[in-house]
């Protein structure tokens, strides 16, 4: 195979999976990963990919990079429903319980399900606290649920309440689980999100619950982005979409964090 049939399927890949790494595709292509990074680096300097440490990104997974939120509603419906429902079977079983809801899609999808959520017999309704716009207002209106919204400034791009009336909120709180949503999820970095202000309320909700779930689907795995709201220790159980990368699987089993494939 030539150098450019090579680099333009290397290419195809970037766009198609996001991310690539220099051994897989040394082992793809049947070439050493000197020759991997050659590749990287003609297709970095054409624009075509952007190289970080050991692989290459699409050129569009920058470390500010953050869709609107009506962008990410209509992006992985079917992975993020099968997230949100392994997650609802997590929910409290006792006579009363408290859990957070972060703000994002996935989170959301999961208070879409809380709507039609019944409690065990003689079980009190379960209290949601969220900093998220989208998620008060599909639950407003549940039986079944005891709703409590955070206050604070309202982050249009995400609708998520931030700032330092809502961290101050949550450190006078211990619920039960978190259910918090990443944009990134690194071996080395940990879980990460691209706005300082909301990566703050995220680690205030990571320090103040008994249980910390995440919920991020296999997009965001083996991704970095600007800001790190919680080490992979911080957090109790990963929920995702399909199975970690080797390296990623390696680090969360030795930070002690369940993975539950969805």
């Amino acid at each position: 195979m030539f150098a450019e049939e090579r680099q333009l399927l290397i290419a195809e890949l970037v766009t198609e999976w996001g991310r690539v790494t220099v051994n897989d595709l040394a082992a793809r292509f049947n070439v050493t990963p000197e020759t991997v990074r050659r590749d990287l680096s003609t297709l970095e300097d054409n624009r075509q990919l952007r190289r970080v440490h050991g692989g290459a990104v699409a050129t569009d997974r920058q470390s500010l990079s953050e869709p609107s939120l009506e962008v990410r509603q209509t992006q992985r419906l079917d992975e993020k429903s099968r997230i949100a429902a392994a997650a609802l079977a997590m929910m409290p079983l006792g006579r009363t319980g408290s859990v957070v809801l972060d703000a994002g899609t996935t989170t959301e999808r999961l208070a879409d399900l809380l709507c039609d959520w019944v409690p065990a017999p003689g079980a009190d309704p379960l209290l949601v606290i969220t900093n998220a716009i989208p998620i008060a207002y599909k639950l407003s209106g549940t039986d079944a649920v005891q709703l409590h919204i955070l206050g604070g400034r309202v982050r249009g791009l995400t609708r998520a309440i931030v700032g330092r009336t809502t961290i101050e909120q949550l450190d006078a709180l211990r619920p039960d689980i978190a259910f918090i949503g990443a944009n990134g999820v690194h071996p080395d970095f940990g879980f990460s999100t691209p706005d300082s202000v909301e990566a703050a309320v995220k680690t205030a909700i990571v320090r103040s619950a008994r249980r910390v779930v995440a919920l991020a689907d296999s997009s965001k795995l083996g991704e970095e982005t600007l800001v790190r709201f919680a080490t992979l220790g911080e957090i109790d159980t990963l929920i995702t979409d399909a199975a970690p990368h080797p390296e990623l699987a390696a680090a969360l089993a030795a930070a002690d964090v369940e993975v539950v494939i969805a």
